[in-house]
């Protein structure tokens, strides 16, 4: 059964921009645009009468800027998850939205990459919230560097090309279960020292999971699971 889709509001004065960044977000798999709205004003009568899980805010509004914006929302006890998407860059601004809150700051123009690497990071963190309960340090860490890692999740390390990392993501994101390094290099059509090598990286920056398999030699087997929420969620 397929989750329930991330609820996001984008807000832009530019009518065309937020079309741009409304088009972004669907295209990644567990987020749905439920409005688009063009003002502080809009925002938060949406956010009155429709639920919202996160918003996509511009800074520079018609009627007040985003910051303001985002206070008034705290003020009116809307607890709704905000990511900054704007050309405003000083740090006074960026240094207010973290003290409001903000989950993350992507700054205008930015590719689609850019803001995939944020909503993957988001929709990991909700899904692990979600669960409730109670947290073991180690899992308060991973929480609090699920967010602070998105930012240089899409620059690799020299040697490393975009192409050969979507293949083993592709691979990943559509096995139905745990796979091996050798499984994952046979699909993708690359070498098993190859793929070890982006799966090393994938696993460091938090969008997949190492679990070891042990066999009859008691070697143990290296398999690899893409993490829910990190792209297309079953």
């Amino acid at each position: 059964m397929n989750e329930t889709p991330i609820h996001v509001l984008v807000v832009d004065d530019d009518v065309r921009v937020a079309l741009i960044n409304a088009a972004y977000v669907e295209m990644v798999p567990g987020f749905h645009v439920v409005a688009q709205v063009h003002s502080a004003t809009a925002a938060l009568e949406f956010l009155g009468t429709h639920p919202v899980d996160l918003v996509l805010l511009d800074h520079y509004l018609p009627d007040e800027n985003g910051l303001d914006l985002v206070r008034r929302m705290r003020q009116l006890g809307h607890g709704t998850d905000v990511i900054m998407v704007t050309a405003a860059r000083d740090l006074a601004t960026v240094q207010t939205a973290m003290r409001l809150g903000a989950l993350q700051y992507l700054v205008k123009p930015f590719t689609f990459a850019g803001l995939l690497t944020r909503l993957e990071a988001y929709g990991a963190l909700r899904r692990t919230l979600d669960t409730g309960g109670e947290a073991e340090q180690a899992v308060v860490d991973r929480l609090f560097a699920t967010l602070a890692t998105a930012a240089s999740r899409n620059e690799l390390p020299k040697g490393h090309s975009h192409a050969t990392s979507e293949l083993v993501r592709q691979v990943l994101r559509s096995a139905e279960g745990p796979l091996s390094t050798q499984q994952i290099a046979e699909r993708a059509g690359i070498s098993r020292q190859t793929a070890q090598r982006y799966l090393k990286l994938l696993e460091r920056t938090g969008r997949v999971t190492l679990a070891l398999r042990y066999g009859e030699t008691g070697r143990p087997e290296h398999r690899y699971t893409w993490l829910p929420g990190q792209s297309e969620g079953a």
